[in-house]
C-alpha cells in the first residue's frame, strides 16, 4: 500500500507576493479521490515557476485547488493534497478550469456525473478550459469536446473515439488546442501542456525559461509524437510480421520497398502488402516512411550531423525527400524541427 502524505499545492502561487497592478490569473485545477498526482501538480508547478520568471508587471497566476469537499483527498500515488476550496465555491471567477484524470483498477477511465456535471457548468464561465491525460474523458461526457479534435493518454484514445463518436480523437500530438479548449497526453505531457499555456499567457521566453527551471532539456511542441513508431503499433497476429517490423525500424536506410520486403517474407508482392496491411492496419510504405520519420527525428534531436546525412541515414535518400516528408507529416522543416527539439549532447 502506498504511503500517505499530506501535502498543499506546490509554490502556491498565490501566497507569494503580489507584483504588478493587474488582478491574478486565476487557475482552478479540479481534483477528486484517486486523482493522478502529477495531473495536478504539473501544472501547478509550472505556474508557480511561472510567477517567478515573468516580467514585473505581468499578470501572476493564483492556482487554486477545488475538490469535492474541504479538506483532505487521496491521490492515485497515496498522496493526499489539501483544497483550498470546495466545486460549489468556485464560483464564476475562473480564468483556466485544469480537468486531470484518473483511472479505476482495470486502467478504464473514472467518469463521475456530478463532477461532470459541475465541469459542464463551471467550464461556461472560464476563458479557457484544459484537460489532463484522462481528464479528456471528463470534457467529452460534459460536451466540451463535441465538433472537436482532442488528445488523451494512447492507452485511452481508442475508448474516448468510441464513447464519443462526435469528437475527432488524435491519439498521437502531445497536446492539441480547439479553440478555448486544450487537451493533453499522458502524464509527463501536463508539462508540456502547461507551458504551452504560459508562452500563450506570457510569451515563449517566459515559457522557456520555465522549462530551464524545471531542467527541461526541451519544450516539444503540441504536434510532437507522444510515443514512437513501435510503441503506437500493436502485436500483430503474425509473428513473422512483428519481427519484420522490428527489422524495418533496425534497418530504415535498407531497401525497404514492397518488393523486396515481400522477397524477404517470401511471398508475392500483392499477397505481402494485403496481409500487411490486415495484420498491421497500415500500408508497407506507410509504416516505413512512419519509421524512417522516427528515426530522422532522433537523429536531429541527438546529433549535429547534416541533412544530408540524416537523410541517408534514416532512410529517406536526400534534403529534398527529409524536407518534404517532414512538411507533409509534421509540417515543420528539419532545420526547425532541429532548433526545437535538439537535447544536450
Amino acid at each position: 500500500m502506498a504511503a500517505s502524505h499530506h501535502v498543499s499545492a506546490p509554490h502556491r502561487a498565490a501566497e507569494a507576493p503580489r507584483r504588478g497592478g493587474s488582478a491574478p490569473h486565476r487557475v482552478v485545477i479540479a481534483v477528486f479521490p484517486d486523482v493522478d498526482l502529477l495531473d495536478v501538480t504539473g501544472p501547478a508547478e509550472v505556474f508557480a515557476l511561472a510567477n517567478r520568471e515573468m516580467p514585473e508587471a505581468g499578470t501572476r497566476y493564483d492556482v487554486r485547488l477545488a475538490g469535492p469537499g474541504s479538506g483532505l483527498v487521496r491521490t492515485s500515488a497515496g498522496v493526499r493534497l489539501a483544497t483550498d476550496l470546495t466545486l460549489d465555491e468556485v464560483g464564476a471567477d475562473v480564468d483556466t478550469l485544469v480537468v486531470p484524470g484518473a483511472v479505476d483498477g482495470a486502467g478504464a477511465p473514472v467518469i463521475d456525473p456530478g463532477l461532470v456535471a459541475w465541469i459542464e457548468g463551471t467550464a461556461r464561465h472560464a476563458r479557457r478550459v484544459a484537460s489532463v491525460c484522462v481528464g479528456a474523458h471528463l470534457l467529452a461526457a460534459a460536451g466540451l469536446l463535441s465538433g472537436r479534435t482532442a488528445t488523451t493518454h494512447w492507452a485511452t484514445a481508442d475508448r474516448l473515439a468510441a464513447d464519443h463518436p462526435d469528437v475527432t480523437v488524435d491519439p498521437d500530438p502531445i497536446y492539441v488546442r480547439s479553440g478555448d479548449v486544450w487537451t493533453g497526453a499522458g502524464i509527463s505531457a501536463c508539462m508540456d501542456l502547461s507551458l504551452a499555456l504560459v508562452a500563450e499567457d506570457h510569451g515563449e521566453r517566459v515559457a522557456l525559461d520555465v522549462a530551464r527551471q524545471l531542467v527541461m532539456y526541451l519544450k516539444r511542441q503540441g504536434g510532437q509524437s507522444q510515443f514512437s513508431v513501435p510503441l503506437w503499433q500493436a502485436p500483430a497476429e503474425r509473428r513473422d510480421i512483428d519481427e519484420l517490423r522490428a527489422w524495418i525500424a533496425a534497418n530504415p536506410a535498407a531497401d525497404l520497398s514492397a518488393a523486396a520486403l515481400a522477397e524477404r517474407m517470401c511471398l508475392s508482392e500483392r499477397h505481402f502488402s494485403r496481409v500487411f496491411r490486415t495484420e498491421t492496419g497500415a500500408t508497407p510504405a506507410a509504416f516505413v516512411e512512419a519509421v524512417r520519420v522516427e528515426a530522422a527525428r532522433r537523429l536531429l534531436e541527438g546529433t549535429d550531423e547534416p541533412l544530408g546525412r540524416v537523410a541517408a541515414s534514416s532512410g529517406l535518400g536526400s534534403p529534398e525527400t527529409l524536407h518534404r516528408v517532414f512538411r507533409r507529416r509534421l509540417g515543420t522543416t528539419p532545420a526547425a524541427y532541429r532548433r526545437r527539439f535538439r537535447t544536450a549532447a
